[in-house]
């Protein structure tokens, strides 16, 4: 299956979270959490769409700011979900400077906050100076499943969709998933063989199934000679293949909790790949209590628990510089059912 997401990590294993996925077939990507991001080439970051907070603690929220001067003179909505609070968090951050000039700005950040009671929304132009308006929350697409309580979808855009897990980290904290409701996937024999060549038209038609519009519908199509045309959608079905979506799962601070785990892991279930915590290694599990993170074998039965096709954990703490291949491995071991069964038995009694 030809991959509708590419997803990489902002900063390396031991750097602030921040994860980039791309949507390939758009053009454009989204972005979980905001840690440092001065490595990510601004043009990578201004193909930013969606930002999705796990909460804000500084190394998940310290790149707003180079998010904010990239955006701010351009004709942009950029939309912002994060837990419980995030709207003051994003009001106290733009107060912090003065917006005399910004009267003709066309851009906005459109925050919405979510909870165990629903959802939140506020808008903040530039041409206001960023003043707070609240607003209704955005509508989901009609036969949208909101999920279960404390497992919400937050965005349903038709080609990608996330929903969240509200885990507990002494504050309200996000998880996500990432995913596509089906995977379109056009087989270009077929398209060559219909006298058709690839091009932006093909991502128009891929909506247009999505959207379940009628086979009377016209597309826009390019012939090989690169003429145009337009050519029905019930002529066209047959370039497309339909398989199941690709998802990604990531999981930030959080505790190895029946709780945590009670929403964790319906959303994360079997995510293709699953980017996951690794502070600490089993044997400092009682830092990793204490500080409410996971330890590497906590991360790797998560994965296992939730049938998560492949791991990536990422945010160690600094105690382990040069010792980053221990975190990985054990966290493997746990993934895998490797880990020595008085460990494996203790993680289970939890679980």
């Amino acid at each position: 299956m030809a991959s509708s997401f590419a997803s990489r990590l902002v900063n390396g294993p031991f750097g602030d979270p921040g994860l980039l996925v791309e949507l390939r077939w758009q053009g454009d990507a989204v972005l979980f959490d905001l840690g440092r991001n001065d490595g990510l080439p601004a043009a990578e970051l201004l193909k930013v769409s969606h930002v999705f907070v796990s909460h804000t603690h500084m190394d998940h929220f310290i790149g707003f700011d180079r998010l904010l001067r990239l955006f701010l003179n351009r004709d942009r909505r950029l939309f912002l979900h994060g837990p419980e609070g995030i709207g003051d968090c994003v009001a106290g951050k733009l107060s912090g400077y003065v917006w005399n000039l910004t009267d003709g700005y066309p851009f906005v950040f459109d925050v919405t906050e979510v909870t165990t009671a629903g959802r939140r929304r506020w808008i903040f132009a530039a041409a206001t100076g960023f003043a707070r308006e609240e607003a209704e929350p955005l509508p989901l697409p009609a036969g949208t499943d909101p999920g279960t309580p404390g497992t919400p979808v937050l965005v349903d855009a038709g080609h990608f969709r996330v929903r969240a897990a509200i885990t507990d980290h002494r504050i309200p904290c996000l998880a996500f998933a990432l995913d596509e409701p089906t995977h379109l996937n056009v087989d270009p024999e077929r398209l060559a063989a219909a006298g058709f060549g690839p091009g932006r038209w093909l991502a128009l038609l891929k909506d247009a199934l999505r959207d379940g519009r009628p086979d009377d519908a016209r597309i826009a199509v390019q012939r090989l000679d690169r003429t145009q045309a337009e050519v029905t959608l019930g002529e066209l079905r047959s370039l497309v293949r339909v398989t199941a979506g690709q998802k990604i799962g990531y999981v930030v601070d959080t505790r190895f909790l029946p709780a945590n785990l009670a929403v964790l892991l319906p959303v994360l279930h079997e995510a293709d790949l699953l980017y996951c915590e690794s502070p600490f290694l089993d044997e400092d599990r009682d830092q990793a209590a204490m500080r409410y993170h996971l330890t590497a074998a906590e991360a790797g039965t998560i994965a296992r628990m939730a049938r998560a096709r492949r791991l990536k954990v990422f945010h160690y703490s600094p105690r382990y510089q040069g010792r980053g291949d221990l975190l990985r491995s054990e966290a493997d071991a746990a993934f895998r059912g490797r880990l020595d069964p008085g460990v494996l038995a203790e993680l289970g009694a939890v679980a």
